[in-house]
């Protein structure tokens, strides 16, 4: 059997050498490498040969590619590469993958035209000045040849045993079972929406409350889609970190059979910060022994990692094969993601702008399902990946560092501010467009950025890398500027200064995501508060064909006790009147009832002032509360109250920490009061996206979609910390008036039974 691979993978995989390093440098954009490549082509004479397509095979591999350029009367073959800067700040490891690539169209030419040798040529060619300069050698075809048959056996091995891995996993997932049996009808109703969408390629929606096993009952059918669909790789992404957790203990259930192993190999992708060896160290070849060589080592560690064919690589385990072969386990990771069959991440890694998996599955055509749980959080996560906010403090201080050559544009960049901010009459503006003078002054001053790390490679704490950044994604948001966006100022005083902030503010990411989705076999986003649909469809830029599948809860409405306490404001005009009968209704519950409960306040004030009021009216129950800024160590030990046979009232702020992603079973969490519609609070900003709504979905979804629907979200989500089991039962009191309304009501779960007292 003959496998195909492209002249740049089996180069990436089998000829790089050398240091990592991390550290920036400009790189041309694929348009700006496209337009270099063209002026090289014009200064070539008539007989120059372009875009030669070739071929050549070795060792069960049909190696194929397109060399930029072959000079038959020289016998010189090109590979072209564009750069800024200085060519010396040129990576070795990237010159080594250049070198191998050039040398592989140089047998090709060789073989295909009966060469007895050729030139071998990287023309390296300087966006900025359109200087080129070439490293060429001249090699006989036994020499090209000798070289090839290397980068080919090696990955023919490499590749033999990845095609086996593939066989085995796509036999053992189609006979597998499920692992507990039956499923459960809520599970099984989800299971077979996920499995019927990766089959038509099309996403779905699926609300799931707690206890339907939405985790398993979502891997299971893609995995077995894996086998009869085509499906190269399974994306698990989570908003937090414990998520990465459920989905490894639920694929950890999955067993192939008595004495039987299942080839399915796990990887879990975790942020630099967190897996960093020597997070005191620069992340090059120069300042950090794990950078030192790292190519080097990398095939060794590689191979060992993925050695087990039901390799589980999480965060343990790949620091643990990093540290055997002293490299960086964070890079050691994001390779391990291309060969691994089920990867677990963030979100980032598919959404963002610069996402690594969305990069791999474009680079290699890869089939895949995306998972993404918890997705009621990810319409706030993307808006924060397509929005950027420029302090004009931090340009002052950046300008204060900056060599000379880089003060001119910053100066300009600060007179164009200021001329908007003097035309400005109140302390907020929002506006439809980026104003044009702003606009130009930001991309001059991101040139000029760019210009200066072209020079060499820069640290990732250089203090003015972060505004360059910063410029760049202002300058790319303001080129897909549209009404999925607005553009705002904030002016304030400070010290007797005027500061002020401009912001690229994304309303609705729809736009940006949509390219996710299409590049997916299947997208499958599911969550236990994932209505209106409509809503989710609109702001998520998920196409038409998507299904929707709302799953029946697993539980009885006997188990859980919920009562509107219609009586009480929470509104801020209303919170000190609304102390003293909040305050009786906690203790009275509690008396009632003694055991551990949750308090839901809107804001960290409204908690102090409630804690205050508890101490003073009610000293006898026992209290603990959330702070700001929590580390993870503080809120383990707010958890970690929550016992069995505890008593006492956790207050924390809605949709904060506490408020999801938390699993308080049994005795832990009895009942819950939640004190607020969530909502999103009343101001400038939130105004102003409000009027974006109304402008792209009509007057009647405009107050919705900016306020009701993300607080009831909230509001949802705290009240399904209290019943996450079968056999649970508590107590969830909601209070405010507008819980009374017959719009909030139908936001609610279908499976409760709502009542009403007074405090």
């Amino acid at each position: 059997m003959n496998l195909a691979v492209a002249v740049r993978t089996l180069c990436d995989f089998t000829a790089r050498e050398g240091d990592l390093d991390s550290r920036f440098t400009p790189a041309p954009t694929a348009l700006e490498g496209m337009a270099g490549h063209a002026v090289i082509a014009a200064r070539r004479p008539a007989h120059f040969e372009h875009e030669v397509s070739l071929d050549a095979q070795h060792a069960g591999l049909t190696v194929r590619g397109r060399a930029d350029g072959y000079d038959p009367v020289a016998a010189r073959v090109e590979e072209v590469k564009t750069y800024r800067g200085e060519l010396s700040a040129l990576r070795e490891n990237q010159r080594a993958l250049h070198r191998a690539q050039a040398r592989v169209y140089g047998h090709m030419l060789c073989q295909s035209r009966g060469l007895a040798r050729v030139t071998v040529a990287v023309v390296y060619f300087n966006l900025d000045t359109e200087e080129e300069s070439a490293e060429a050698e001249t090699l006989d075809a036994a020499a090209l040849a000798q070289f090839f048959a290397g980068l080919c056996e090696r990955y023919a091995a490499w590749a033999a045993r990845e095609r086996a891995h593939r066989e085995a996993r796509d036999g053992a997932l189609e006979a597998l079972a499920f692992p507990f049996g039956e499923m459960r009808a809520g599970q099984r109703q989800l299971a077979v929406s996920v499995y019927r969408a990766a089959r038509d390629g099309h996403p779905v929606m699926a609300q799931a409350p707690t206890g339907v096993g939405k985790t398993l009952g979502t891997l299971f059918p893609l995995l077995k889609a894996c086998a009869t669909q085509g499906l190269d790789k399974v994306f698990f992404l989570s908003a937090k970190g414990p998520g990465h957790g459920l989905a490894l203990a639920a694929l950890a259930r999955l067993d192939a059979g008595p004495g039987k192993v299942l080839p399915l190999r796990v990887v879990e992708l975790v942020a630099r910060e967190k897996s960093c060896a020597h997070p005191d160290r620069a992340c090059h070849g120069e300042s950090c022994p794990r950078a030192r060589g790292f190519y080097d080592r990398l095939p060794e560690a590689r191979a060992e990692a993925l050695a087990e064919p039901d390799a589980v690589l999480d965060r343990a385990a790949v620091r643990a094969v990093a540290d055997r072969h002293d490299v960086c386990p964070y890079y050691l990771g994001q390779e391990l993601a291309r060969w691994g069959d089920v990867v677990v991440g963030d979100y980032n890694y598919w959404f963002d702008s610069s996402a690594m998996l969305y990069a791999y599955t474009q680079a290699h055509q890869w089939r895949v399902a995306v998972a993404v749980d918890e997705a009621h959080n990810l319409l706030e996560r993307a808006r924060r990946m397509y929005s950027v906010s420029v302090s004009m403090g931090a340009v002052r201080a950046a300008r204060t560092l900056a060599p000379v050559p880089l003060r001119k544009p910053l100066d300009g960049l600060l007179r164009s501010w200021r001329a908007v901010l003097k035309k400005q009459e109140g302390d907020y503006a929002a506006h439809d467009m980026v104003p044009p003078n702003l606009r130009e002054a930001a991309q001059r001053a991101s040139t000029a950025f760019a210009e200066h790390f072209a020079s060499g490679p820069a640290a990732p704490d250089d203090p003015l890398l972060g505004l360059y950044f910063t410029l760049l994604q202002f300058g790319r948001l303001a080129e897909s500027f549209g009404s999925h966006a607005l553009f705002d100022i904030t002016r304030r005083d400070a010290l007797g200064k005027t500061e002020s902030d401009i912001c690229i503010r994304n309303v609705v990411p729809a736009p940006y995501l949509a390219a996710r989705h299409a590049a997916a076999r299947s997208t499958v986003l599911f969550s236990g508060t994932f209505s209106p649909a409509g809503f989710h469809l609109d702001t998520l830029g998920l196409p038409a064909s998507t299904a929707w599948v709302d799953v029946a809860a697993p539980f009885s409405a006997d188990q859980l006790r919920v009562q509107v306490v219609g009586n009480v404001s929470t509104r801020w005009r209303d919170r000190g009147q609304s102390l003293a009968p909040i305050t009786a209704l906690i203790a009275e519950q509690y008396a009632a009832q003694p055991g551990n409960y949750l308090c839901f306040l809107s804001s960290f004030d409204y908690l102090e002032q409630m804690v205050q009021a508890m101490r003073q009216r009610q000293p006898h129950v026992p209290l603990w509360q959330q702070a700001p800024g929590m580390d993870e160590a503080a809120r383990a030990g707010f958890l970690a109250r929550f016992t069995e046979s505890g008593q006492g009232v956790g207050f924390a702020v809605l949709g904060g920490a506490f408020a999801e992603g938390v699993d308080l079973p049994g005795r832990r969490l009895i009942g819950a009061f939640i004190a607020t519609l969530g909502l999103p609070q009343v101001n400038p900003v939130n105004e102003r996206i409000m009027e974006t709504m109304r402008a792209r979905f009509g007057d009647e979804s405009a107050y919705d979609y900016t306020y009701l629907y993300p607080g009831l979200q909230k509001v949802v989500q705290a009240a399904g910390r209290v019943i996450r089991s079968e056999t649970d039962t508590g107590t969830v009191h909601l209070i405010d008036d507008r819980f009374r309304r017959g719009k909030v009501r139908a936001l609610l779960p279908g499976w409760w039974r709502v009542g009403e007292r007074r405090a």
